[in-house]
């Protein structure tokens, strides 16, 4: 279904907040991989525990907010195909903005290790499982994957809406024309 309509400020704002959160979870745990044990890399991986539950958090509004308000109606008019490839592509974001710190948290209970978020403990470390350590970092690592690739398809295809397509569909989410609009009027009075 085609929509020109403006995004609610609610919707911008949980999509921003959650991508640049994601993203910033996202570097500090790529960056940690390969760094050796030290009290660096401990350090660096109770801030990337905590960015999760923050990013975790933040999802899980952002996906009750979206059943609230129902899907966001495309502006664009592109073959069919593109505009389910774009629904999937937006759909596996959501579930990996969930699924990634769901997996983060079976890996540290799994490990026998708490779940903080900064100092505040949510969830006290206990006795490790192999099999949900195990269970947790399979999901960690297939699910980075999965995201990195939808991230970069998700990227691309609103770069391809503005430069190619130049219809409304990044602007909307950057409220550019509103904004545009609102400027225009203000100076004509």
């Amino acid at each position: 279904m085609k929509s020109n309509q403006p995004l609610s400020t609610r919707t911008i704002l949980l999509h921003w907040l959650t991508g640049l959160s994601f993203i910033a979870t996202f570097a500090v745990g790529f960056y940690l991989v390969d760094l050796p044990r030290s009290p660096e890399k401990f350090e660096l991986l109770n801030l990337h525990k905590s960015f999760g539950v923050a990013v975790f958090t933040v999802a899980l509004i952002r996906v009750i907010w979206r059943f609230k308000e129902g899907p966001i109606n495309s502006v664009a008019t592109g073959p069919v195909w593109q505009n389910k490839a774009a629904t999937l592509v937006h759909y596996t974001l959501l579930i990996c903005t969930i699924l990634m710190p769901i997996s983060g948290i079976i890996m540290s209970v799994g490990g026998g290790h708490p779940v903080a978020f900064f100092s505040i403990e949510l969830i006290a470390g206990g006795e490790k499982s192999e099999w949900l350590n195990s269970l947790g970092k399979s999901l960690h690592f297939y699910t980075s994957r999965v995201v990195m690739v939808a991230l970069a398809l998700h990227v691309v295809g609103a770069l391809k809406h503005h430069f190619i397509d130049k219809d409304n569909t990044l602007t909307r989410m950057l409220r550019l024309k509103q904004i545009k609009e609102t400027q225009h009027t203000t100076a004509q009075h």
